[in-house]
């Protein structure tokens, strides 16, 4: 029999294969995707965020665990377990020399990273290069893997895992890890969460999926279903504002919409909604697929001028580009009076300053509403780009509730043979918000652990079988 069974293929998934081995755990992987898409959302990532004391290596300078724990209780407005989320702080540093001796090679923040030079280290060759390192690691060291395994079900028996069901298949072993996801590619449940909004719409409809189509949610429902105990919102996620162009599934970070800061968004009205300058832009992208689901249509609009080009990670689809602001209003679709009133209202509210957008500079606007708090500059300067936004979901928060061993739970009482890792008990420490490189914190840090039990759990069952 398997001593370890880890269902999923990304990050999280990896991480608990390769510490259960290295355990001296027999492990067996399986991953629904077939081998060219293995790897989960985890091969979009690009970077991990790091707690770290001084300089090392590819970090400047030094981000210690209050500023990042403060960092996180900003962005999640206190939804988040305490606890949980310092152990993921914690873990964040010491767990790149483990990464580098499977493989992971670091490399210090690009250029268009804008404020993440200290914070977060970044994958040399991205997360598909991350995620190719573990793989090989873990063929090498013998944890078998299978493709094309989507497992529909588990047999559980008095909060005790059996086995797994792969189609008509069982499979049995001594523990398991589940790492599968949310269920941000399962367009009918995000559509049942979400609902209808006061116009008749059904938001969830126009959402766009940043990363793998095989996230659908299967084992967290019927997790869910056998009385595991939840934990989150079912319409929190980290969602970011992409271009509407980008494909269903799988676009990935090129198709993000990185120069919100730098201008201004309205919607399909041409009215502003929200403050474009309220924090740097790490703390605040991924709010901004929820402010543009909420818009009529689930559309919103990201206008700069010339004095922006170059100062963001450029998408890889070119924006609108007009020489007068009409004309731009034009050719987005846009109410060109009503655009006019609202680029107007912007550019007469901004007040002068020293514009610096590697800092909380002072350029802002007076009475205006919303306000533009930071990096507030007239929209002026010829040529003129807009870029239309759609939500982007990359993953859901709905998760399942754990403690410090990642320990399923049912009824407050902890499994002693079931573990869950990655984006299915993400919403422990994630209750909403974003930060960028936390998911893969979580990912690391709970596939670790989890892989570590599950070693734990199953070597002990052998001992008592062979006694």
């Amino acid at each position: 029999m398997i001593d370890v069974l880890v269902i999923g293929g990304g990050n999280a998934a990896l991480c608990a294969a390769l510490m259960a081995r290295e355990a001296g755990a027999s492990v067996l992987l399986l991953e629904a995707a077939p081998r060219e898409w293995r790897g989960g959302n985890s091969m979009h990532t690009r970077n991990l965020r790091c707690m770290h004391d001084a300089p090392q290596d590819v970090l400047v300078d030094a981000y210690p665990e209050e500023e990042f724990w403060q960092d996180l209780l900003k962005v999640t407005g206190g939804a988040t377990d305490e606890k949980l989320a310092r152990l993921v702080i914690r873990a964040s540093s010491t767990c790149r020399p483990w990464m580098r001796r499977h493989g992971v090679r670091f490399q210090p923040s690009l250029s268009g990273a804008l404020h993440t030079a200290r914070t977060n280290a970044f994958f040399m060759g991205g997360g598909k290069a991350l995620v190719n390192a573990y793989y090989r690691s873990a063929e090498a060291l013998g944890v078998r893997i299978r493709y094309d395994a989507r497992v529909e079900g588990l047999q559980l028996r008095d909060g005790q895992f059996l086995a797994a069901w792969v189609g008509d298949e069982r499979i049995e072993a001594r523990s398991c890890v589940l790492a599968a996801g949310g269920f941000e590619s399962n367009r009918e449940w995000l559509c049942d969460a979400w609902g209808r909004n006061a116009a008749g719409e059904w938001p969830a409809d126009n959402f766009i999926i940043r990363g793998t189509r095989f996230n659908t949610g299967t084992l967290l429902r019927f997790m869910k279903e056998a009385g595991a105990d939840m934990i989150g919102d079912p319409t929190q996620a980290h969602m970011v504002a992409v271009d509407a162009r980008a494909p269903l599934y799988d676009g990935g970070i090129c198709t993000r919409i990185d120069c919100v800061s730098l201008g201004v968004v309205v919607n399909r009205d041409a009215e502003r909604f929200y403050d474009e300058g309220e924090d740097f832009w790490p703390k605040r992208y991924a709010i901004w697929g929820r402010l543009v689901a909420q818009q009529p249509g689930q559309v919103a609009y990201s206008v700069i001028d010339a004095k922006a080009v170059g100062r963001f990670m450029p998408p890889v689809f070119p924006g609108t580009k007009a020489e007068s602001l009409p004309q731009l209003a034009r050719a987005l679709g846009l109410d060109e009076a009503r655009f006019m009133r609202t680029i107007n209202a912007y550019n007469d509210a901004c007040r002068p300053g020293s514009f610096n957008h590697t800092v909380l500079d002072d350029c802002t606007t007076a009475g205006l509403a919303p306000p533009k708090t930071h990096w507030a500059r007239p929209i002026d300067t010829p040529p003129f780009f807009g870029y239309a936004l759609r939500p982007g979901v990359t993953f859901t928060y709905l998760g399942l509730k754990v403690d410090d061993t990642a320990a399923v739970r049912f009824g407050g009482e902890p499994s002693a043979n079931l573990f869950v890792a990655g984006e299915m008990m993400a919403g422990n420490v994630l209750g909403k918000g974003y930060t960028a490189g936390v998911g893969m914190s979580i990912g690391t840090a709970f596939g670790r652990i989890a892989g570590t039990h599950a070693a734990r759990a199953a070597l002990e069952e052998r001992r008592h079988a062979a006694a």
